[in-house]
């Protein structure tokens, strides 16, 4: 018999205990579940809805009143990139993590379900793992970067090949320091000008506000600096025994400084300092340059697979800065004035998933 599958958010707006106890559980869940990530903790719901303005769809399945899986959903629907249910749509990671194969496929069946119910273009789960071979995949685009990490700082800067380590001797011998910032008032217009140069539209502020604020001690913000001014920023999340460096960016200075591979250096001493025993690099298109300056620090990628339920749909959709179509797009993005870019990207970049 298939086990019960119910939603996160089911319960009346009045019965707030009772949605605080079930938000209790889940994480409790993922937090143990082998299969599971950061992007599977139930406050990705909250920020979805509230802060970008999505339907978020939680899904978990019971037995025996016991949580035995869980799979994030949120629908992301917009004018220029479709009608799209996704888990987790602004994560790398997502699908289903389950206690076993029962609870994985009851969970399935209940998001295709959603997904025609819905009407939406096609339903997209973010696995680690194929977990759908049936189903089409897009497996040759995304790859991910996980490595161990020492508890000693010098064997993981010694881990780090030659020519790579030696950017990082370059960010110190420019006496570049590292912080951490209370807030994102420095990283924020770091990360915005950063996009900006790529042809990327930004995420709102409210929105690193909102995971700060949601993800306390699990979320903060290492900024590095020159003569006290900043040169490079990142983002971080924290899960279990891992550290994953998720936002990133840099001032126009920083390439010359050494400043993105001092800062990553620095999140990795402070993370094996703390005792977190993996390092995340998180998801890069293959033949990119952030591709590259990952596999530089001695990092394999992994290829992730994003599988997809059509429904509406007629193929896998393209939607990614490597599409021909959007290249006009991004070359004009580049050349707007940082103002312009930082008040219209917000509105764009929320329709991204």
């Amino acid at each position: 018999m298939p086990d019960q599958v119910k939603r996160l958010d089911a319960a009346p707006k009045a019965a707030v205990d009772t949605l605080a106890a079930t938000e209790a559980a889940w994480d409790a869940f993922v937090e143990q579940c082998p299969d599971a990530t950061f992007f599977h903790r139930a406050g990705w719901r909250r920020i979805l809805e509230e802060t970008l303005g999505h339907r978020a769809h939680y899904l978990y399945s019971e037995r025996a009143g016991a949580i035995t899986g869980v799979l994030p959903l949120g629908q992301v629907k917009s004018l220029l990139f479709g009608n799209a249910l996704i888990s987790v749509p602004f994560c790398v990671y997502g699908g289903v993590a389950a206690q076993d194969q029962q609870a994985a496929a009851s969970l399935t069946a209940a998001a295709r379900a959603l997904a025609e119910e819905l009407g939406v273009d096609y339903l997209e789960l973010r696995h680690r793992q194929r977990r759908n071979p049936d189903w089409p995949c897009k497996d040759d685009l995304y790859v991910t970067f996980r490595k161990a990490i020492d508890p000693e700082p010098e064997k993981n800067l010694q881990a780090i090949p030659r020519k790579q380590r030696a950017m990082v001797r370059k960010g110190i011998k420019n006496a570049l320091q590292s912080e951490l910032d209370p807030g994102i008032a420095r990283f924020y217009p770091i990360y915005a000008s950063s996009v900006q140069r790529l042809g990327t539209p930004v995420l709102p502020r409210r929105y690193f506000q909102a995971l700060r604020q949601t993800f306390g001690d699990a979320c903060d913000v290492v900024t590095t600096t020159k003569d006290g001014e900043p040169v490079s920023s990142v983002l971080n999340f924290y899960f279990r025994d891992q550290v994953l460096p998720y936002y990133g960016g840099g001032t126009e200075q920083a390439r010359a400084l050494a400043g993105f591979d001092f800062l990553y250096w620095e999140v990795m001493r402070r993370a094996c300092e703390q005792g977190y025993r993996w390092f995340d690099y998180g998801r890069s298109k293959r033949g990119t340059g952030s591709f590259s300056f990952k596999k530089n620090w001695g990092f394999e990628p992994q290829p992730l697979y994003y599988e997809y339920h059509l429904v509406r749909a007629q193929r896998i959709p393209e939607i990614n800065p490597l599409n021909p179509k959007y290249r006009l797009f991004i070359a004009g993005w580049k050349r707007l004035p940082l103002f312009v870019a930082n008040r219209l990207g917000p509105w764009l970049a929320r329709s991204i998933g």
